[in-house]
């Protein structure tokens, strides 16, 4: 396949109605959202273009340190970001890093050691990439979910703390639900996925004139690790992070 898609400036340009469409909508609807969309296609737009001149000399470059560093970083910026989703929680920033770091860190592993892919920055960097964001929107969700349920569901926890139960036992219900909803956006994408959303990396091999089944196996082995890695991080995260609404006397506190 010879074909190549190539945007203009002038296409570039004229795209950003897509994004106004979407603040028109935010102001109609007065849902206080119009200033973040457009700062976000702001850095958006920014970030991408750093981004790609970076990995193009990471890329050139080749280079075994130069590339873990370029994890790290990755890796860490979804640590910050899920961090500023915790709504209060204390600690997060350290539960977020040490929970995507941990899940980044399997899954590679994994995948280097089995063959699927190799350490060079064309593979890893992108792999990472993706690993560390379904991570971040995970932990996220998790921290979302700990807040909520420990104000709904306060006077259970009190009643069960009252009967006896130590912090886990009386929080195992807030817990478990936690894990499933940060798992629950990736399960539910790989149940999905070829029926109703026809996923980026697949389609972007085959028109770069990859072979489809091997697009298709690499494709399978991106949801399996997606799976996993938001697993890791939502047990991880939903473990660490129940703890910070006790204190030190076994007390809930919110």
């Amino acid at each position: 396949m010879n074909e190549q898609l190539e945007i203009n400036n002038v296409s570039l340009i004229l795209t950003t109605l897509l994004l106004v469409i979407a603040i028109l909508v935010a102001y109609k609807e007065k849902l206080g959202l119009g200033n973040d969309i457009l700062i976000a296609g702001v850095r958006a737009f920014i970030q991408l273009f750093i981004i790609g001149y970076v990995l193009k000399y990471i890329i050139e470059v080749n280079n075994f340190f130069l590339t873990l560093l370029m994890v790290l970083f990755i890796v860490f910026n979804a640590g910050y970001n899920a961090h500023k989703r915790s709504e209060g929680i204390p600690n997060t920033l350290f539960i977020s890093l040490f929970s995507i770091s941990l899940g980044t860190a399997v899954t590679l592993t994994i995948l280097v050691l089995t063959g699927a892919i190799d350490w060079t920055p064309t593979q890893i960097v992108p792999i990472s990439g993706m690993v560390a964001s379904n991570a971040m929107v995970a932990i996220g969700l998790t921290f979302r979910t700990l807040n909520s349920k420990f104000t709904d569901l306060r006077q259970q926890v009190l009643e069960k703390l009252a009967l006896g139960a130590n912090e886990k036992q009386a929080s195992m219900t807030i817990i478990r639900e936690s894990v499933k909803t940060g798992m629950s956006p990736s399960i539910d994408s790989t149940k999905t996925v070829g029926l109703v959303s026809l996923p980026g990396m697949m389609s972007g091999l085959i028109i770069a004139g990859v072979d489809p089944i091997e697009a298709i196996r690499y494709q399978i082995v991106v949801m399996f690790m997606i799976i996993s890695v938001t697993s890791i991080a939502s047990f991880t995260a939903s473990y660490m992070a129940y703890r910070q609404f006790f204190n030190e006397r076994k007390q809930l506190i919110l």
